[in-house]
């Protein structure tokens, strides 16, 4: 009981008079439609209710922009709910006590029963049907109508301009800070005039209340005067009329005060000043236009029949202030212009912060390519790109750092191109709404539309409408859209520039993570006994032969096996690749069955090795020996794709790395292995000799 004690008064200690606020005066609303009150009380609510609204007025007025005054749309849902409590409460005071006198129900009630209409029901009744159909009818419902067509026109704006800001911050205008504040203002302007549409019901359905509350109380009072307390018909008629008259009255004017705050604020445009200011400047600014409207008023006085003093007043009135205003036009033209000399701009100096650090990895797109990777209007391109990350990630082995999107409109519309590291590495055209048909090599017929090459392998193909495309894919054709084309682009540049994205920061990463399941490992080895960078190397190497790195655990264990007696990345490599044999075997020939790879001529392997022999990988050929090999290679790498084989060499341990370097740059498809790379299960079969007699 003690810690339970304790714990409220944490609880209670912790609430500020500001959180307290909200919550009592709901409480004080629902208690007033249960518990009786006395007249006294009563009169202190409706002045409160009657302070409230007129406060919430001075607000509405005085509000420059609309989101200035947000909470708006709940104010409007308390202060009805603060209205019909007030008439539950009076109801049930002048139901018990109206037989008493017109003061029954409080002193505010029996004010506005005598004094704004003397005393008189029907015209009270009168008054009354008027507030509420000015209130019901004119500025509730065009209040709503405002709030529900700006709700809509706001939501139809919001993509142009989440695109307006995307803009403003892909060229440096604004910052992250001020792109996340404006996107959030856009979404509050949307659900405010989305909520004032539907708080705008609360006040019609509240003026619809007071007069089905105003009839009950009618009924109702003569029913309870006549037959409970024994008064005339007439008499009670009077006094409860009187009664429900003021009891409407006094909360239907607040009401209408509310009322035209809302219409205020969802009708005004945003500006840096205030209803008053605006008035003023826009409506009683221009004095030829005023001297214009005291002519027509002059004129109308002057006709026989009118109330001509009043229309000559006014026109006066209106004719002095016109005077005043030309009078101080005709001196702000003729005071001199004093031109004031053109400010020294300060040289700024430069600072670190003007050195700002290139993107890994970056995709620039023309105009036209907006629409797929603009976040408000759900791009297409911006999941693909997200899924390439993810996909990468579980299959190669690390996170590559994220893609920054911007426009470029020094492209040509539907132009893109991806960079690294600042420097272009792939471009392309694309055309949204339309798709590329790619012909693999075998199609049935031709296709009308442009014709152009797949960016990401250069295959020929043909830009067409959405209407060919079940026609496209009858002919053999691989259709695909043009976020597809952008994304599969994208994905075969960051496979093939894998080992530039991994950098040091990815490697450190990368161990970082390996450490939350093998720390022991990852600590033995890093810094211990070799150095990040070193590591980083292996892992480069590795990832530009297009071997994955994600069982590290092995890569880890090996390095470190091999460290202490070497630390040149090329042998540590070596070591790895031997060690990953199986898997790298598995990721070019999946499944079990036999290997159909290229090989070396014997004498020609064996000249190879003399050249080596005793030297580095970074070995030269003879020329006429390099031309020949790299010419037979390219050749049979060609015969090997077309029967659906990757393209891959087997030559002894001692060459491998020497031909996967020197043939790389060549042929960048082919895949040089090592015998001692090739597991003992699997079976090899021979397809192409490079170097044996024609």
């Amino acid at each position: 009981m003690a810690a339970g004690s304790m714990t409220l008064q944490n609880f209670f200690g912790r609430l500020t008079t500001s959180q307290l606020a909200a919550p009592a005066l709901i409480l004080m609303i629902l208690a007033m439609m249960v518990l009786p009150l006395p007249a006294f009380v009563l009169d202190l609510f409706f002045t409160f209710n009657i302070a409230i609204s007129v406060m919430v007025l001075m607000v509405a007025v005085n509000t420059q922009k609309t989101l200035d005054f947000s909470v708006f749309p709940t104010v409007l849902l308390v202060t009805t709910l603060l209205r019909l409590s007030l008439n539950v409460a009076s109801t049930r005071i002048v139901m018990l006590e109206g037989h008493t006198g017109p003061d029954a129900a409080g002193k505010v009630i029996e004010a506005f029963g005598h004094f704004l209409v003397g005393g008189n029901f029907a015209v009270g009744i009168i008054v009354f049907m008027i507030l509420v159909v000015i209130n019901f009818v004119v500025i509730t419902k065009g209040a709503g109508r405002v709030a529900e067509v700006s709700a809509r026109f706001t939501l139809d704006a919001m993509p142009g301009k989440q695109m307006a800001i995307d803009a403003d911050l892909n060229a440096g205008l604004i910052g992250e800070e001020d792109a996340r504040r404006r996107r959030t203002e856009i979404a509050r302007e949307s659900e405010f005039y989305g909520s004032m549409d539907g708080a705008s019901k609360f006040v019609r359905g509240d003026a619809v209340a007071g007069i089905v509350i105003m009839l009950l109380n009618i009924i109702g009072g003569l029913i309870v005067g006549v037959l409970q307390h024994n008064m005339d018909v007439a008499q009670a008629a009077k006094n409860y009329t009187l009664l429900t008259i003021g009891d409407g009255l006094v909360a239907q004017i607040p009401g209408l005060i509310i009322s035209i705050a809302a219409g205020m604020v969802v009708t005004r445009v945003s500006d840096d000043r205030d209803i008053g200011q605006q008035f003023m400047s826009q409506l009683f600014n221009n004095g030829r236009l005023m001297a214009i409207t005291a002519g027509i008023i002059g004129l109308l006085g002057l006709i026989p029949g009118m109330p001509n003093m009043v229309f000559l007043l006014l026109a006066g009135l209106l004719g002095s202030l016109a005077w005043r205003m030309l009078k101080k036009e005709r001196q702000v033209v003729e005071a001199p212009v004093v031109v004031a000399p053109a400010p020294v701009q300060e040289v700024v100096e430069a600072t670190w912060n003007d050195v700002a650090p290139l993107d890994v990895l970056g995709l620039e797109v023309g105009y036209r390519l907006i629409p797929l990777v603009d976040k408000s209007q759900d791009g297409e391109l911006l999941r693909r790109i997200r899924g390439i990350r993810k996909k990468f990630a579980q299959e190669v082995g690390f996170l590559v750092s994220p893609v920054h999107i911007r426009d470029n409109l020094e492209l040509k519309p539907n132009a893109y191109r991806i960079l690294l590291k600042g420097v272009e590495v792939g471009n392309g055209e694309a055309f949204a709404g339309q798709y590329l048909a790619i012909n693999p090599g075998r199609v049935a017929g031709t296709l009308q539309g442009v014709v152009t090459k797949d960016p990401a392998f250069g295959l020929p193909a043909t830009w067409i409408d959405a209407a060919q495309r079940e026609q496209a894919q009858a002919y053999g054709y691989t259709v695909v859209d043009a976020s597809t084309v952008v994304a599969t682009h994208l994905n075969h540049l960051i496979l093939s520039h894998a080992g530039e994205l991994l950098g040091r920061q990815e490697v450190q990463q990368l161990i970082d993570h390996l450490g939350k399941e093998m720390p022991k490992l990852v600590e033995d080895l890093v810094p211990k006994i070799l150095p990040l960078g070193t590591l980083q190397k292996v892992l480069q190497n590795l990832l530009d032969e297009g071997v994955h790195i994600r069982d590290m655990r092995t890569i880890i264990e090996t390095v470190a096996d091999h460290a202490t007696r070497t630390q040149a990345a090329d042998e540590l490599v070596t070591q790895v690749r031997a060690a990953l044999g199986r898997s790298i075997v598995q990721q070019l020939f999946p499944g079990t069955g036999e290997m159909q790879l290229m090989s070396l001529d014997p004498t020609l392997e064996r000249l190879l090795s003399q050249a080596v022999a005793g030297g580095s990988a970074n070995t030269s050929f003879e020329p006429s020996l390099a031309d020949t090999l790299v010419r037979e290679t390219a050749a049979a790498a060609e015969r090997q794709e077309s029967l659906g084989l990757p393209a891959v060499l087997i030559v002894p341990g001692s060459l491998r790395l020497l031909l996967s370097k020197f043939l790389r740059r060549s042929i960048p498809q082919l895949k040089v292995l090592s015998h001692q790379e090739v597991p003992e299960n699997r079976i090899i079969k021979v397809t192409s000799i490079i170097g044996g007699k024609k």
